[in-house]
């Protein structure tokens, strides 16, 4: 299954504007081999556990955000930078997160981030956004600073970026931001972990097993 919005494809010659391709408020939700494509707010991932496995999400700015608690694994981001002005680049991820005491965030897993120009591979919606790519591939789309503050330069301490052991010509992080977190393994562990969506055991009673 695939979902697209052609609002700001080239051809359609309208302003680029957010432009969402699909919103998930829904727990406990599975994403098997789904495309998700647009320019702007692709993927509107709000509230709710979800897991996207083997998914394709393509965009150019913000192209996955909202506060949702979500495991990508094995999935594809494929930055679409051709689609932006010349010099100007783009955002992978904007997540929501609005309070340190909650649990969502989203987290990359053995995914490949490729695509044209240059990306950053979040900036913060809210005031306590939690990412992490882990064991991703990176091309040499990524900026070397890796993440932008935006609306919330001088409270980056609130915000958790982070990578580990991601590989790839865009994985260098000797010229991240000095504000990116290192996480611990104990919390890496946990966050990559199935329990992270999967506490309840929800994804068992899925008619398809994925682990």
């Amino acid at each position: 299954m695939n979902m697209k919005n052609s609002y700001n494809s080239p051809s359609s010659k309208n302003p680029r504007v957010p432009a969402v391709a699909a919103m998930l408020s829904g727990d406990k939700c599975v994403f098997h081999k789904c495309g998700f494509s647009s320019v702007q707010d692709t993927l509107w991932d709000a509230a709710g556990r979800h897991y996207f496995k083997d998914c394709l999400i393509e965009g150019a700015v913000d192209f996955i955000f909202g506060n949702a608690q979500s495991l990508y694994e094995g999935s594809s981001i494929r930055f679409l930078g051709e689609l932006l002005e010349p010099g100007i680049a783009g955002f992978i991820t904007a997540q929501g997160r609005e309070n340190p005491n909650d649990s969502n965030g989203f987290v990359f897993k053995n995914c490949n981030v490729y695509g044209k120009g240059t990306a950053y591979l979040g900036r913060p919606w809210r005031g306590f956004s939690r990412v992490l790519f882990y064991n991703c591939q990176f091309s040499n789309i990524i900026h070397p600073s890796g993440w932008d503050s935006w609306n919330f330069a001088g409270k980056e301490q609130l915000i958790t970026y982070a990578e580990h052991g991601n590989y790839g010509p865009g994985s260098d992080t000797s010229k991240r931001v000095k504000w990116e977190k290192k996480l611990d393994d104990g919390t890496v562990s946990k966050l990559t972990s199935m329990s992270y969506i999967n506490s309840d055991g929800w994804l068992q009673t899925m008619p398809t097993k994925y682990f």
